[in-house]
């Protein structure tokens, strides 16, 4: 028999060879394209704090969301394909699951803070049927949360200057000289400083640099013309956003807690239409696609920082979709995703740790984000797959997007058209079983 000093080390031995549980920090920014940063070969913006995360981390050529933000914010929470789950531009079925769930239920501390558009999105002379509905802040499985646009779409204010957000069951509207996204990344630091002890879970879902393009704090008429909305500040967001992520990666690293967090940086879709940047390696300037399934609309950037756990500087040709990351998280923190249902997503963890995994052959996307107000211009559910270079649709029309990544010209294949019409009539069979029952 053990003796009680015996089971006491013993005990200890144990609980120190338990690894500790990972954090997860995972940052969306909006309408932000692959081609804004400079690590991508970006030349209009400076974005050293995301170049330095690349240069910590992984960087992914190949990350592709939706070609808008509800589509891609649905299949990123859920691991599902939209078919699974659609209900209307900026609703959540009530019912659903997230990874705010999942990770709360499993004893993560959860916080949401940044744009949340779930609930009751349409204003009332649209689609009335949808006002009401859709799932609350309140419900998604965040225990504390600060967000813009948690109610109706007409009260829903600023979400720069002089903002309006809803933090903990308080509404707070037109805070006179503060911004957005600062308050977005001060509340999200408190929470994870409060439980640096603890395994969190922290979902920051930014506003930047989604419209409108108007000057940040470190901008030079910020005093004088704050909520002024012009083009010329979009390079004021895209700086001012990475010196958000800058600051919080630092306040990591004081903290201690750099070696033990799980770091994501992703965009929800490419860059607004009436952008255009400098991009390395194109004579011409590269014009945003936000909403539209080429390239421009779909390649977002992806960084992973994990210190000590993955090797750094790496550059992954790996295909991701926004499926991807909640089994990818899941397989890193050992929470398991069962109880959310069947997920679409690939876990892509190995490859961060420099194995080779079971990498994506292609990408299916189901894309509609009808119905929702101002969504009138698109007037049929688009259903296409593709990979690196080829992309074919389901009105047959296929393209050599390596070549025409703005998709002018369709080409033939023979042996590509065929791989990939048998992946949309996979899934075309699944969509029909899912609405059936």
């Amino acid at each position: 028999m053990l003796s009680r000093r015996n089971f006491l080390r013993a005990v200890s031995v144990s609980a120190l060879a338990q690894p500790k549980r990972p954090n997860v920090l995972f940052i969306l920014a909006d309408d932000l394209g692959f081609e804004c940063l400079s690590c991508y070969g970006g030349k209009s913006y400076q974005t050293p704090a995301l170049d330095k995360l690349a240069a910590d981390g992984v960087r992914f050529r190949y990350a592709f969301s939706q070609p808008l933000c509800t589509p891609t914010r649905l299949q990123l929470m859920t691991g599902k394909l939209n078919f699974r789950n659609w209900k209307a531009f900026g609703i959540m079925d009530p019912k659903e699951r997230t990874f705010g769930h999942l990770f709360k239920e499993n004893g993560y501390r959860t916080a949401i803070a940044g744009k949340w558009q779930f609930w009751s999105y349409n204003p009332p002379d649209f689609e009335p049927e949808w006002r009401g509905k859709g799932q609350r802040i309140e419900d998604a499985g965040f225990e504390e949360y600060s967000v813009w646009h948690a109610h109706h779409t007409e009260d829903k204010g600023s979400r720069y200057g002089d903002p309006t957000y809803y933090e903990n069951g308080r509404l707070y509207k037109n805070q006179k000289d503060r911004y957005g996204d600062d308050i977005s990344a001060d509340f999200l630091l408190q929470f994870i400083e409060k439980h640096k002890s603890e395994p969190w879970f922290v979902y920051y879902p930014m506003a930047l640099t989604h419209v409108p393009f108007t000057p940040t704090p470190n901008s030079t008429d910020w005093n004088t013309a704050r909520l002024k909305n012009d083009t010329r500040y979009f390079k004021d967001q895209v700086e001012y956003m990475d010196g958000i992520i800058g600051r919080m990666m630092k306040r990591l690293d004081d903290l201690g807690l750099a070696e033990n967090t799980l770091v994501f940086f992703f965009g929800d879709n490419g860059t607004l239409n009436t952008i255009k940047t400098k991009l390395d390696g194109r004579a011409e300037e590269f014009q945003g696609g936000k909403g539209d399934t080429t390239e421009a609309g779909m390649r977002v950037p992806l960084i992973v920082r994990w210190k000590g756990q993955i090797k750094p500087g790496r550059v992954l040709d790996d295909l991701v979709d926004s499926t991807d990351f909640l089994p990818t998280i899941c397989e890193a923190t050992g929470v398991s995703h069962k109880s959310i249902g069947a997920i679409d997503g690939h876990s892509f963890l190995p490859q961060l740790r420099g194995q080779k995994g079971q990498p994506r052959e292609w990408i299916y996307a189901w894309y509609d984000p009808r119905p929702g107000h101002d969504k009138e211009r698109f007037t049929k559910t688009d259903r296409y797959v593709f990979d690196r270079r080829w992309k074919l649709y389901e009105d047959g029309r296929l393209f050599d997007w390596e070549a025409d990544p703005r998709e002018t010209k369709p080409v033939e294949n023979a042996a590509v058209r065929q791989k990939f019409q048998a992946v949309l009539a996979r899934y075309k069979r699944e969509e029909v079983a899912t609405r059936s029952r």
